[in-house]
């Protein structure tokens, strides 16, 4: 049987990029999935295609920074599931800027209220539910980009890109609140764990990159099927100077 078949998961932002691949993936293998996003024609219309495909999944309205969406998904899901097996922490924004000392903070503060506050007001308030499950996992969509390491190493490809300030520094602190959770459940069966995706083609790069959502799905889905002697606490996915997938630097 595979791991997936018949577990509960949610997917923030699951109505389109990478979200709507791992939902995709997810129901493909058994699971019930909830894509929760801001946009309900994108969650439904992807609801209904893998309901029509034989899967299951529902759409849920979910703006990650408001609690009221929030308070919400977990009433829905507990009095649907009773539990959550796996939360992905998908959802995320990217606002392009110039340098550093350029940066606009009213904008910098609308992306980490969706790329670090709404990861950590639905995981606190998923947490009761993914006690409930026997051997929960929650995935936090990372990426490369916000590993101190590779972007400063001259031999990273990263390292010769320019960015803005706000999103590699949403994602750094995406991956501490990766650490800090995993550190205080540790003692649990739940696992949590930062994935990176790869400089995957969606909305938020123009679709400038050169792997697929499907493939940039590969590592959340990893991700939530490790077995109960797997890590937990780390940043893992694709490699971009060796190639293939493994874990990567802070």
């Amino acid at each position: 049987m595979d791991p997936l078949d018949g577990k509960v998961a949610i997917v923030t932002g699951g109505g389109s990029g990478i979200g709507e691949a791992v939902s995709r993936e997810l129901a493909r293998r058994g699971a019930r999935v909830i894509i929760a996003d801001i946009d309900d024609d994108a969650a439904k219309r992807v609801a209904a295609a893998i309901a029509d495909g034989g899967g299951q999944a529902t759409a849920s309205h979910v703006d990650v920074s408001q609690e009221q969406d929030i308070t919400r998904l977990v009433q829905d899901t507990a009095a649907a599931y009773g539990r959550l097996d796996f939360q992905f922490n998908n959802a995320g924004i990217a606002i392009r800027g110039g340098p550093p000392s350029e940066t606009d903070l009213d904008a910098m503060r609308e992306v980490y209220e969706t790329n670090v506050f709404g990861v950590v007001l639905v995981t606190n308030a998923m947490l009761p539910l993914l006690r409930r499950a026997p051997a929960a996992r929650i995935v936090n969509v990372s990426s490369e980009v916000g590993s101190i390491t590779s972007m400063t190493d001259p031999a990273s490809p990263l390292a010769q890109m320019p960015a803005g300030l706000a999103y590699p520094s949403s994602k750094s602190a995406l991956n501490m609140i990766t650490a800090m959770y995993a550190k205080e459940l540790r003692d649990t069966p739940i696992k949590v764990n930062a994935a990176n995706p790869g400089y995957t083609a969606t909305d938020l790069n123009r679709h400038s990159g050169f792997r697929s959502v499907a493939e940039g799905a590969e590592a959340s889905v990893h991700l939530a099927t490790l077995p109960e002697d797997g890590p937990s606490g780390i940043l893992w996915g694709h490699l971009w100077t060796e190639g293939g997938y493994g874990p990567l630097p802070w």
